[in-house]
């Protein structure tokens, strides 16, 4: 189990990321059409996954915005913002936002939070995604991961984006 906090108070989530140079296991997510995603969808291409818990807070709604504008121009990559958000509240969120670079995913109906070792297991967030970057190859090995240690700061955009220069 890995512990982070929210507004400083610990904060249980059920494991830990993937650990670097390990193959991401397989997901089913929801995409805002109502379509299913696994991780052969994106076969071939590099991808940066951002999970959080809700995109209509502050911090979660500005990774979306940061990461739809950062990884704009990044050949062979597709940035997967995930959470356990209804896909038409995601749908809502990138239409209201001019959203169209990164693709929002629901993990409303998934075992992806447990599977990759980041769902919340106690406080007011239990059930939902902690906030974490996992950045994988396009054979989907691990790269790179961050859980940001508090759940109420913004992950290290760069740094994930420089792992992908690493393989690029």
């Amino acid at each position: 189990m890995g512990n982070v906090t929210l507004k400083g108070n610990l904060v249980t989530t059920s494991g830990e990321l993937p650990q670097l140079g390990s193959y991401a296991p397989n997901f089913k997510l929801v995409d805002t059409t109502l379509q299913e995603k696994t991780l052969e969808s994106y076969q071939g291409k590099r991808k940066v996954i951002s999970t959080f818990p809700s995109v209509d807070t502050p911090t979660c709604a500005t990774s979306v915005r940061e990461f739809n504008q950062k990884a704009a121009d990044k050949n062979n990559t597709v940035v997967l913002c995930v959470s356990k958000d209804l896909p038409f509240a995601l749908k809502r969120f990138c239409g209201d936002k001019g959203i169209t670079t990164v693709e929002t995913l629901s993990a409303f109906n998934s075992s992806f939070a447990q599977d990759y070792g980041l769902e919340f297991t106690d406080s007011v967030l239990k059930g939902l995604c902690s906030r974490s970057i996992i950045v994988l190859d396009e054979n989907n090995r691990v790269i790179y991961t961050e859980q940001v240690s508090e759940t109420a700061d913004e992950p290290n955009y760069q740094a994930a984006l420089d792992a992908l220069s690493v393989t690029a």
